[in-house]
């Protein structure tokens, strides 16, 4: 078995996600542009609204580590959708001969 490491955000982080929600994004399209849990930024939504969002207290991170971290999600998002983009084109290949 593998074990799995719990991600740890940032409180600027966390503020900047909900930023988003509440700057008019959807939770699922601000949660999938950060790479991130719908529920976890629903969570992060409702504590901020109780005034109660903290973030890991962990060191310090810049802003392009978090650059890079979202970067990250996003380029494997990215590469699921190829993966399963190849999967569909071969399949239809298979089926169409």
């Amino acid at each position: 078995m593998t074990k799995t490491v719990r991600a740890r955000y940032t409180l600027e982080f966390k503020q900047e996600a909900v930023r988003l929600v509440t700057g008019g994004q959807s939770i699922a399209a601000a949660a999938r542009s950060l790479g991130v849990v719908e529920q976890t930024l629903f969570n992060w939504v409702k504590a901020d609204r109780h005034g109660k969002l903290k973030g890991a207290d962990s060191k310090v991170v810049s802003a392009e580590q978090m650059e890079i971290s979202r970067l990250r999600a996003e380029l494997a998002r990215v590469k699921m959708e190829r993966d399963i983009l190849g999967k569909a084109t071969a399949y239809f290949a298979k089926a169409r001969s």
